[in-house]
């Protein structure tokens, strides 16, 4: 399950970014009790828990916080005391978009703000997952999951 929190009143299109999120899923062959939470914020709130987290005093357009250490494949009896015991979901963690951000980089790569916002998303799941991209080598292995899930989507540039 996806939840998303607007902070902000964007429009964001949350059917879309649910469409990622079920895509994502699919790819890593996640059960279906997975979960993560979506908060869409200000430019003052990603300052303040970047600065807070990562001891980064600056805007950034997503942060994640992934609440496990996973192992791809994904096989949910690897975390049985990780289950929530009233809804049955296993939560992999939290994201925080900057919605201002996503606008002024989607003016800035000439494509919209619903695929920025995608890719940003996405690429924030694929960080709960361990993925990462400090290393060139990690970087490319990201972007082609990146441009795998959101091109079966046909959100492309």
């Amino acid at each position: 399950m996806l939840e998303i929190y607007d902070e902000v009143d964007s429009r964001l299109d949350t059917a879309l970014i649910e469409k990622v999120f079920e895509e994502y899923k699919k790819r890593f062959d996640l059960p279906g009790n997975v979960s993560v939470e979506l908060t869409i914020v200000d430019e003052d709130t990603i300052r303040q828990v970047n600065g807070q987290f990562r001891n980064v005093d600056s805007v950034t357009d997503v942060l994640s916080f992934p609440s496990l250490e996973v192992t791809l494949p994904f096989v949910a009896d690897n975390y049985p005391n990780d289950v929530d015991p009233q809804t049955g979901e296993i939560m992999l963690g939290s994201i925080m978009l900057c919605y201002s951000r996503a606008v002024e980089q989607s003016v800035e790569y000439g494509h919209s703000t619903e695929r920025e916002s995608c890719y940003l998303v996405l690429h924030g799941l694929l960080h709960l997952l361990g993925f990462d991209h400090l290393e060139q080598a990690d970087k490319d292995k990201m972007r082609e999951q990146e441009e795998v899930i959101l091109g079966k989507l046909g959100i492309i540039r």
